[in-house]
């Protein structure tokens, strides 16, 4: 069978090829990319769904408008409101199947084979397997314990011109790094020196353990002049309320955001409109920061819980930040101790002792650390993470 030739610059994903090995019995996976399913709000969802149908249940149920369910699009606009993005009109946004659809939009709506977008090292892998399929080249900036390095960025921008940046600022995946507000304004207003589209990917800002983060740079746009008609927004209700929704979002300059929507309609003609009523029930009853409450409780727990054992157990080993947010600890083996520090080899040694993570190599879209591990705190409780991080002291030693 001859295939497209754009499938290939793109494979399986790592991380669903490791998924194959977790049916062994009683392994403890720090590997999930998920949120934990005992945090959704049933209850809650529940009643929304009835309520979609006992009101509305013609709309619910039949097909929809493209740019998505007219009173979701009203919802997200007051929900990204209340979280600093104002001037976010309903005709702003269109609803997506999922954020990863956004992502997909953008690379069918942007990127023509050879061009060249920059992205986080390390990213979202589905981000580096998405972009590559429309046969853009990658090209990877810097990040630290604080998010992407601005000026590193700005070299890369005038270097390679890029079509766009791919930025997840705020608990990034893999990297569960926060990006600091100075930074923030930095990208914002390099956006504008250079003419250059920034696309900023935010499904766990709402996933903070304590003080809140900054600004999302869309938020932010409004204090630096030019820069929000340079600014894309992608958000999602996955990790928040639930993954089976579907529901994200898109906001964007209103030419893309009508491109978008015509390939939209090529590609599934909408999002399921009995999930977006739901939605809109949902945030209409007013249940979103009770249910954030508790994620936020839960989680902040279980990373610290993890960043704890991490220390106890590895000692110098290992490194990283402890995360303020998201779902990740991203750390680094340090090979201290004669220990080993490929994560790939790691991975192998913590299967055998009943414990799972991601090694971080697939993570890069160029120059791979293969020091590094991405580790999911979220679907363990804190006695799992306990004795997980605990099996994962005795694969280092051996």
């Amino acid at each position: 069978m001859q295939f497209a030739s754009r499938l290939a610059n793109v494979e399986t994903s790592a991380i669903r090829e490791l998924f194959k090995l977790l049916g062994k019995p009683g392994i403890i996976s720090f590997a999930g990319g998920f949120p934990d399913s005992a945090m959704f709000d049933v209850d809650g969802i529940r009643e929304a769904s009835e309520r979609a149908l006992r009101e509305e249940p013609g709309a619910a149920l039949q097909y929809g408008a493209t740019e998505g369910y007219q009173p979701l699009r009203e919802q997200l606009s007051a929900f990204m409101g209340d979280k600093g993005a104002q001037g976010v009109r309903p005709d702003d946004l269109i609803v997506t199947t999922g954020s990863q659809q956004a992502l997909d939009l953008l690379g069918k709506t942007l990127i023509s084979p050879g061009d060249k977008v920059i992205v986080e090292g390390p990213t979202f892998l589905a981000t580096i397997q998405c972009f590559r399929l429309y046969g853009a080249e990658l090209v990877s900036a810097p990040v630290d314990g604080q998010g992407v390095d601005p000026d590193a960025l700005e070299r890369l921008i005038e270097e390679h011109r890029p079509k766009f940046v791919y930025l997840i600022p705020t608990f990034g995946n893999p990297s569960g790094a926060l990006l600091p507000l100075e930074r923030r304004r930095k990208i914002l207003e390099m956006a504008v020196r250079h003419q250059t589209l920034i696309v900023e990917d935010d499904p766990y800002g709402d996933l903070y353990f304590g003080e809140a983060p900054p600004p999302s740079l869309l938020a932010l746009s409004a204090t630096v002049p030019g820069s929000r008609e340079l600014l894309v927004h992608c958000g999602s209700l996955s990790k928040v309320l639930s993954p089976g929704l579907r529901v994200g979002w898109l906001i964007a300059p209103a030419e893309l955001l009508a491109k978008a929507t015509m390939c939209k309609q090529f590609s599934d003609a909408h999002t399921s409109t009995f999930a977006q009523a739901t939605a809109a029930q949902y945030l209409r009853a007013g249940r979103m920061p009770a249910t954030l409450a508790k994620v936020r409780s839960v989680y902040a727990e279980r990373a610290a819980t993890m960043g704890d054992a991490l220390r106890r157990e590895l000692g110098d080993a290992i490194d990283f930040v402890q995360p303020q947010g998201g779902l990740f600890v991203w750390a680094r083996l340090t090979g201290a101790g004669g220990a080993v520090a490929d994560g790939n080899v790691f991975a192998k040694q913590a299967i055998d002792q009943g414990v799972a993570f991601v090694p971080g190599t697939p993570f890069f879209c160029a120059h791979p650390d293969h020091a590094t591990l991405r580790l999911s705190f979220a679907t363990a409780d804190v006695g799992k993470i306990r004795e997980g991080v605990s099996r994962l002291g005795r694969a280092l030693r051996g």
